[in-house]
């Protein structure tokens, strides 16, 4: 199973960024997708931004993810 994780962009350098969730930051390729602001949020997987999403779509899904997860280590 495979699995993409929004991220905020926090800084971006020709076609590459530096995302962040919760703390934990990557350097991605964001060459796929065009038009990345700092401050945007972009679903990361295998280390490429596929997609740019809504600040709210974003924060919803990183809800939903934090939710199962405190579900799983109970």
């Amino acid at each position: 199973m495979c699995l993409a994780i929004p991220m905020k962009v926090i800084s971006k350098k020709g076609n590459t960024a530096i995302v962040d969730l919760d703390g934990v930051r990557r350097q991605i390729d964001i060459s796929l997708v065009s038009r990345v602001k700092i401050g945007d949020y972009v679903i990361v997987h295998a280390g490429f931004a596929i997609q740019k999403l809504k600040k709210k779509d974003a924060e919803e899904t990183i809800a939903l993810l934090k939710e199962v997860n405190s579900e799983i280590h109970r």
